[in-house]
């Protein structure tokens, strides 16, 4: 097993000298895939079934934002079809959070109010069902966790989001949500998107990171809980959560 940990280390470190730095999240990700064949690597969480149980992890609910801050706005695009699915995923449109990640995007929230700016959220907790489905129609762990392993939505950890000004006009982004294109990367070098919206991707990221959030290399809507491997995955509907 020893020989197969080195094998692999010299698989991802010859990827990264190969393709240099600018790739360095690409190797990264080549090298989670590798780790994730060998069964002794792994390290996979239990996925919650139970209504019950779904509260148990460090002691943290999964709370609604908008009990938490109501001037955050919600556009829980997978309560729609206006997806890239074209397909309604949730039946409800909630944004469910663990406590303190709802908090942290509170502070978020109420940093941005004095510039005359705010937040809308499109997806928070996701069922691990969804995932599934999402899988199905693009098996590309770029922009869709493999639901063999799950996602940090899975958790309650993740949130996707973006700006709005005070009149609630989303600001410019270098793409909508959910577009799987090289553009919506944060690293992005092209020239077909405008100084403006590289600006409004670099506040959002600014603000979120001063709160922990990680930040998602392939897509500037979204954003990790720094500590999101300390909650279990579940696989519960939005309906059935009773928050708080």
């Amino acid at each position: 097993m020893k020989i197969n940990y080195l094998l692999l280390f010299s698989v991802a470190l010859g990827l990264i000298i190969t393709f240099g730095p600018g790739k360095r999240a690409e190797s990264v990700r080549i090298f989670d895939e590798l780790k994730s064949k060998e069964g002794e690597v792994q390290n996979p969480s239990v996925v919650v079934q139970k209504i019950s149980e779904t509260h148990q992890s460090e002691g943290e609910n999964l709370v609604d934002i908008q009990d938490i801050n109501p001037n955050i706005t919600l556009d829980i695009r997978y309560a729609t079809a206006n997806n890239f699915l074209n397909v309604k995923l949730y039946s409800v449109p909630r944004c469910l959070l663990r406590t303190s990640v709802a908090q942290k995007l509170s502070r978020v929230q109420e940093q941005l109010q004095p510039m005359g700016l705010g937040l809308k959220v499109f997806d928070c907790y996701r069922p691990l069902s969804v995932t599934r489905k999402m899988w199905e129609v693009l098996p590309d762990p770029r922009y869709v966790a493999n639901p063999a392993r799950g996602s940090r939505h899975n958790r309650g950890a993740a949130v996707d989001l973006t700006l709005i000004d005070a009149m609630g006009n989303e600001l410019e982004m270098p793409t909508d949500f959910d577009d799987f294109s090289d553009r919506a990367a944060r690293d992005y070098p092209g020239t077909d998107v405008s100084p403006q919206a590289r600006q409004n991707s670099q506040l959002l990221e600014s603000v979120m990171t001063q709160q922990g959030f990680i930040p998602l290399i392939t897509e500037w809507w979204h954003f990790d809980a720094e500590n999101w491997q300390d909650y279990p995955l579940l696989d519960i509907s939005l309906e059935e959560i009773n928050a708080g």
